[in-house]
Formats: C-alpha cells, sequence, structure tokens
C-alpha cells in the first residue's frame, strides 16, 4: 500500500483522508491536527482542533476561541479510521510529532523540531515509522548551532563587559524568549527579567504550565526615568529597531536566532551581538535524526528541502520534497 493513501500534499496542507483530517493546514478546514502553536502552523478558522493541552491555550491565547480537543503526549486517539499519537518534538512549549496508524502503515509528522536540551520543553523523541516528514529549515551543511548554554555565557559576559548599558535581547514571544530566560536562570542569573509587553502573556502561560522563569518585570511598569543600566530585556524582534526601545538609553542589542549565523541577518537585525540560538533542527540534527528513524521513506516538508533529500538518498532512503507552501523559516 503506497503511504499517499494514509497522508498526502494539497493545497490545504497534509492531507489524511481515512481520517478526514489535515496536518497543520495552512488554511481554514473542518479537522485539522495541530503540531505546535506558530502562527504558521496553528491558523484560524479550523472548526475543530485536534493537538495538545498547551498548543490548544497558546492558540487561544493568540487567536481566541478555538475549538478542539486536548491530546496529552502519549494519549492515543481514533479519528475516522486512523489513530493518532502525539509525542514530543522538542520544538517549543505543547509541540509535537504526529504520529499516524493505519491498516498497518505509520507516518510520523514531526512538524518543527530540534535535539539540543531545551528546559521549557520535553525533548524530542524519535519514532520509527514507514514514513518520517521531517522539516528542513536549516537544511544545508553550513548550518551548525553551537551549545545555547555558551551563547548565553557570551551574553552574561557582555553584561559584565558593558555594565552601564541595558542587554535588549530581540527574542520571537512564542518559545524563544522564554527558553532564554530559562537558559539564564540555569546560569545563575537571578536579577529580574524584564519583559516587553508582547511577552507578558505568553510568559505567564509557560509558567501556569510549570515552566519556572524566575522573576519577571514589565518595562511598562517601571517608574520614569527607571535606569536599566546592567539589566536584561527581552523583546520582540522588531523592538530593536522601534521607539520603544529609546527609554532604555544606549542598550547593546542582541538577538537570539539560529539565523545570527548569517552576518548579513545580523546586520539586518540590527543585532550588535548576534545570540545563535534556534529551536530548529541544524544539519547535524537533521541528518542525526534521519539515521535514528529507520524509515523507509523521508519526505522534506519546508526549508532548504533539496540538500536533505540529496543526503537522505546518498544515505540509501527513499526521500522526496513536498514543495509545501505557507511555511516560514523561522517562527513568526
Amino acid at each position: 500500500m503506497r503511504p499517499e493513501a494514509l497522508l498526502h500534499p494539497t493545497p490545504a496542507g497534509l492531507y489524511c483522508p481515512p481520517g478526514d483530517f489535515h496536518v497543520d493546514p495552512v488554511r481554514a478546514v473542518d479537522r485539522a491536527v495541530i503540531t505546535h502553536g506558530h502562527a504558521d502552523h496553528t491558523r484560524p478558522g479550523h472548526k475543530s482542533v485536534l493537538a495538545t493541552p498547551e498548543t490548544l491555550a497558546i492558540a487561544r491565547l493568540r487567536m481566541g476561541e478555538m475549538p478542539g480537543e486536548a491530546l496529552s503526549h502519549g494519549e492515543v486517539k481514533r479519528v475516522g479510521e486512523v489513530d493518532v499519537r502525539l509525542v514530543p518534538a522538542g520544538h517549543v512549549l505543547g509541540s509535537a510529532q504526529v504520529v499516524l496508524e493505519w491498516n498497518g502503515l505509520r507516518i510520523v509528522v514531526s512538524g518543527d523540531y530540534k535535539r539540543s536540551p531545551d528546559p521549557t520543553c520535553p525533548p524530542f523523541e524519535p519514532v520509527d515509522a514507514d514514513v518520517f516528514v521531517t522539516e528542513a529549515t536549516f537544511g544545508l551543511p553550513v548550518f551548525h548551532h553551537p551549545p545555547a548554554e555558551a551563547e548565553i555565557a557570551r551574553l552574561l559576559h557582555s553584561r559584565e563587559v558593558f555594565a552601564d548599558r541595558c542587554h535588549l535581547v530581540g527574542a520571537y514571544s512564542l518559545g524563544k524568549a522564554q527558553r532564554v530566560i530559562a537558559l539564564l536562570r540555569l546560569a545563575g542569573y537571578d536579577r529580574p527579567v524584564w519583559l516587553h509587553g508582547a511577552m507578558v502573556a505568553m510568559c505567564a502561560l509557560y509558567e501556569s504550565f510549570g515552566v519556572e522563569l524566575g522573576e519577571l518585570r514589565h518595562v511598562a511598569e517601571a517608574p520614569k526615568g527607571t535606569d536599566f543600566a546592567g539589566e536584561i530585556v527581552v523583546a520582540p524582534p522588531s523592538a530593536l529597531g522601534d521607539r520603544w526601545s529609546r527609554r532604555l538609553g544606549d542598550p547593546v542589542c542582541a538577538m537570539a536566532s539560529g539565523w545570527m549565523s548569517i552576518r548579513a541577518r545580523a546586520r539586518q537585525r540590527g543585532a550588535e551581538l548576534p545570540l545563535v540560538i534556534s529551536d530548529h533542527a541544524d544539519w547535524d540534527e537533521l541528518t542525526r535524526t534521519i539515521d535514528e528513524v529507520p524509515s523507509a521513506e523521508i519526505w522534506v516538508t519546508h526549508g532548504r528541502e533539496e540538500a536533505l533529500v540529496r543526503h537522505a538518498k546518498l544515505v540509501g532512503r527513499e526521500a522526496r520534497a513536498l514543495s509545501l507552501v505557507g511555511y516560514e523559516d523561522e517562527s513568526e
């Protein structure tokens, strides 16, 4: 039986006929199974959603009412003729791989994932399957992400060197911001971390699911004339060049992203201190995952598809690019 009978690409995204649902559809559908809460994977307008409790909470925080059912990691739900199971993807809070089983056929849709440690979410769990559907955001051999802990050490060293300046860290509001804060705590940073207003609600949601972020303060609530020298402020990337940042004096502008390994991207973001911290797998992690999931076939959904497809074929695997549209290179 060809795997396309269980899952195949359509203009709306990956569609599962025997279950009559889409996985991470890019447009509103009747039934959707969602891997995680980033805006290019969780869209509004679905009539019914199946996702982890954390992902549903994130979707409802960002989009309002979201009709759906929660399925925790490891649980199995029968949808139509298909058994659906969600297992950790290691990307952000609530992120999951979607495991589909039908008539002896198993397909695993990874969504976005990473293999490096993250104190804010469970680690990626390899699942053997007939088909493994992988992302390829950093699917080129030039991408080798350093340990995130080393990048946090660079941030703290810079804070010591420029003790008279604030450090403004640009980080995406879902996942990256909370990971940076949690890594700071693991590194022993016990001062308050100041937040842009766009970060406050999501950080509170993370804490409601047991992720400890330590003392957080809202920049807008600081008394007028507060001197932020020596402090760390976390804000959306857009705030680095926004009028909002002027209240911070002369900040050292940092940016936390896997793309900071590319100098042109760092300059484009105005990052004086680029921090290569990614929530996506780099080339080594992508290829190691293919090795650890001895699937009969590899499908690549988005990103640098061609190089990863070529690698899979060189190591003796059937592979193809799905060329799906509507997914971003970096979350949000």
